[in-house]
């Protein structure tokens, strides 16, 4: 799908609401925005989203709200991906509509959203579709209570990209910091500030968040067993990598398995 005409299709669409379903989404791989407001949702495989100088994990059975007039752009390694994109305009005040959230999608909102299919790509206005979807959009912010921090600040210091393509490609090895700065050129002192005031966060947070993104990857595959996981991205046994997941997503491996 040309992500100009993409653009071009849903800013032409004159309903308040839309939904767009795809079985194996193709989705906009360059930066572009929408009036309208916009709720993701995976419902098998996995998705990337950059938005303003972030970029975000949507693992499986999660959502996605992109606020209306945010520069983004989506990409996926999953084999299949079946997504659904619901579009809003939005008129709420709540500031949750204001700024990217994501969030794992309770039951309910994942029915609600499968319900919504029956629209897909349904250009006429239709009061069913417009009342289903109001409710929809009005409880959102109370669904999404528990937001998961699955987002990488993206450096703007050019010096940190050697940082950041060695914690990519070494993510489950130690952290060599005296390796890191032969290959930065750069202090340890320097890079550790640095890549605190760039990132928000420190190496090793850093890497605790690759190798959990890289885990929910293999997750969603369905795969590997939850021991085989941990080994893959770096813990050295299953109960460090259950409590460092834990921590990150607020629920244990074993719950997304069973999604």
């Amino acid at each position: 799908m040309n992500p100009t005409n993409h653009t071009l299709t849903i800013e032409r669409i004159q309903k308040s609401t839309f939904v767009w379903f795809e079985e194996n989404w193709i989705h906009d791989d360059e930066l572009h925005s929408h009036r309208k407001g916009q709720l993701i949702y995976v419902e098998q495989g996995f998705q990337y989203l950059t938005v303003a100088g972030k970029m975000y994990l949507l693992p499986q059975n999660h959502v996605a709200w992109i606020p209306s007039g945010a520069l983004h752009k989506t990409n996926s390694h999953s084999e299949r991906i079946k997504l659904m994109v619901l579009f809003f305009d939005i008129t709420q005040e709540d500031p949750f509509f204001n700024q990217v959230q994501i969030f794992s999608a309770p039951k309910v909102l994942r029915e609600m959203i499968l319900y919504t299919e029956k629209w897909s790509k349904l250009m006429e206005e239709n009061q069913q579709e417009k009342a289903f979807l109001g409710a929809l959009l009005n409880e959102l912010p109370y669904f999404g209570t528990q937001l998961l921090q699955l987002e990488i600040t993206l450096p703007h210091e050019n010096r940190l990209q050697t940082v950041l393509n060695h914690l990519h490609d070494h993510y489950t090895e130690a952290i060599r910091m005296d390796e890191i700065a032969t290959l930065s050129n750069l202090s340890l002192r320097t890079i550790e500030r640095l890549f605190k005031k760039e990132t928000g966060m420190t190496l090793a947070k850093y890497q605790q968040l690759l190798r959990i993104i890289k885990s929910l990857e293999l997750l969603s595959t369905k795969q590997f067993t939850i021991s085989q996981i941990a080994y893959k991205v770096g813990y050295q046994s299953v109960q460090a990598f259950t409590n460092s997941f834990y921590a990150v997503m607020k629920y244990r491996p074993s719950s997304f398995m069973m999604d």
